[in-house]
This record gives structure tokens, sequence and C-alpha cells, in this order.
């Protein structure tokens, strides 16, 4: 990746951040810390990697994403929207009554959403189920499941990667958005998960961690996965939940949080202001 395409991503990031926020400002509230921090995989897989035709969403060889962490669903609109599945006026209908955005993604009323989620844990069932099919059809399609680290607690997800190491579903790409806190506090007090890389590498993953920030970093890693056969992969992003806006870092429990127009207004400026920052080095490469 030259340094050209890699501004190309860290400006769609940086614009699907700002449509983020925008969108929970015109809701007042709602699932913005780990939204935010799952914005650059979203970019790299939508603007670089993914097999994708928003004129078709349900195009049979496209490739496919699954967002267990069903609650980062405003981070998942904003990239959509972006890549055409549907008008950009959407966003401002989130959460709202009649809406086909909900809180947690509904494949049923969402173009591009290949998966409803939300129930955390099934998303990984459903994804290696994905994966199994497009192996035993033949089809060159791969999956890409995020999954929290808070979400690790649930036994499903273990059940799930004993699954694809054990039927070496090598199509299939684990996300695990390690932001260190869960709904109701930090990671390691509610249910300390260890250490990520020697757990999936235990249950026979080929297993990378990255700067969850860097576009180059996570599309090397995607890379490196692609080239790794006969066993699935994983990718351990380390991010940091609320990135890009101090005021919500700041917020010890930022899972689910009220979005007053005062620090809405702090937080579009910060992401405006990154955006533009970005922009202005890409005009001068």
């Amino acid at each position: 990746m030259d340094r050209k395409r890699e501004l190309e991503l860290q400006e769609f990031a940086a614009t699907i951040r700002a449509e983020t926020v925008k969108e929970v400002a015109d809701l007042g509230f709602g699932h913005i810390g780990g939204s935010l921090s799952v914005v650059e995989a979203l970019a790299v897989l939508y603007g670089e990697v993914m097999k994708i035709d928003p004129k078709n969403p349900d195009w049979d060889e496209r490739d496919i994403m699954v967002m267990s962490k069903g609650h980062a669903g405003p981070a998942v609109y904003a990239t959509l929207a972006l890549k055409g599945y549907f008008p950009m006026d959407w966003l401002k209908t989130l959460n709202k009554p009649g809406t086909n955005l909900p809180s947690h993604t509904d494949r049923l009323k969402t173009p591009g959403v290949d998966m409803t989620t939300g129930s955390l844990g099934q998303g990984s069932s459903t994804a290696t189920g994905m994966a199994l099919g497009r192996k035993l059809a033949g089809s060159d399609s791969r999956v890409f499941l995020f999954i929290g680290d808070g979400e690790s607690n649930e036994g499903q997800v273990w059940e799930a990667a004993m699954f694809c190491s054990h039927y070496k579903l090598d199509n299939i790409v684990w996300f695990v958005d390690y932001n260190k806190k869960q709904l109701d506090g930090f990671v390691e007090d509610v249910m300390d998960m260890g250490d990520f890389q020697e757990k999936f590498e235990a249950f026979g993953f080929h297993t990378q961690t990255v700067d969850g920030t860097s576009v180059r970093e996570i599309y090397d890693a995607i890379e490196a996965a692609r080239q790794a056969k006969g066993k699935p992969s994983c990718i351990i992003l380390d991010t940091v939940k609320g990135e890009g806006v101090s005021d919500l870092i700041e917020i010890e429990l930022n899972h689910h949080v009220q979005f007053p127009e005062e620090m809405a207004n702090r937080a579009l400026e910060q992401v405006t202001a990154a955006l533009e920052r970005v922009r202005k080095e890409l005009a001068n490469v």
C-alpha cells in the first residue's frame, strides 16, 4: 500500500467517524464508544479489502461482514451509507420510530447488513456457519467477524472458535475489538480475559495483534491472514473505546452514553478537524 492509498483510507475512516458522531448527536444518546473503536477496521474492509456491490447487496459472491458486537451499528451504518447502500439522510433516523437503522444491526431492515446481531456471542456462531457454508459450496468469498473483548465472556464465542479451528475454516477472519471496556466496567475487572493472542493461538488460529487505529497495520494483517492456509485467522485490534473524541475517552463507562448538545458540538469539532488534517495531507501527496 503506497502512502496515497493509506491516506485515502485514513480519510475514509475519518469520514466514518464524523458521520457516526453526527448520528448519535442527532439522537442525543447511544452506543458511541464501541462504535468509534472499530472505525479504521471498517474503513479498510469496505474501502479496500471486501468484494461488495452496494447496488446488489445480496450478491451471492460477496464477502460477508458480521458485527457480532451489534451495538457498533452506528459505525456500520455510516460505512454502508458512505459506500452507497442507502441514502445518507437515513443516518438521521438512527434508532427513531420507523427507522431502518435500529440500535443493533438487523439484516431484515438495513441494506448491506449480512447478519442480525446484538445478542452477544451469537454472531460468532452465525459467522462460523456462513464460512462453513461458503467453503462447502466452493465459494472463494470470505467472512469477516467482529467480536468485543467483553463479549468474549460468552462461552458461545469459544465454542465457535473451536469449530472454526476443527473444520479448518481459513476463509474467516475474526477481529477482536480490544478496547479494554465493556458495558459496566473494565474488562480486566469484570472478567479478565487474559492474553487474547495466546488464547486464539491455543485454539489453533493464525493470530496477530495490531494497532487498531492504523489502516496500514490492519490491511497488512488481513493480507497475512489471506496467506494462512488450513486454519482460521484472528486479528486483535488494540483500540480505545471512544477513539477520536476526548470527552468520550475520559468517561469511564462509555458503552452507552447521553450525548448532550454541548458535548456533541465539541466532538463534532474534534472529528471534523481530524478529517480536515487528513484531507490537507492527502492534497499534498
